[in-house]
C-alpha cells in the first residue's frame, strides 16, 4: 500500500482538507479521494491528490 495525499483549499487559501491515505494504486487513490471530496462536500473547492512520488491524480481550480 502506497500513502497518497489529499487536500483541499478555499479560494483565499485557507486549508479546509488536509488528509493522507493508503491506497494500493494511483487508480484507486483517485477514486477514495474523489470520494472524500464528495462526502465533505468539497468536489467543487481547490483540491489536489498527490501519489507518494509526487505525481498530480487529480487537480481542481
Amino acid at each position: 500500500m502506497k500513502m497518497y495525499k489529499l487536500t483541499a483549499f478555499e479560494a483565499n487559501g485557507e486549508k479546509l482538507l488536509d488528509e493522507s491515505f493508503q491506497a494500493e494504486n494511483d487508480e484507486a487513490a483517485k477514486r477514495h479521494g474523489e470520494q472524500l471530496l464528495l462526502e465533505k462536500d468539497l468536489l467543487g473547492k481547490t483540491h489536489r491528490c498527490t501519489s507518494p512520488s509526487g505525481k498530480l491524480l487529480l487537480f481542481h481550480s
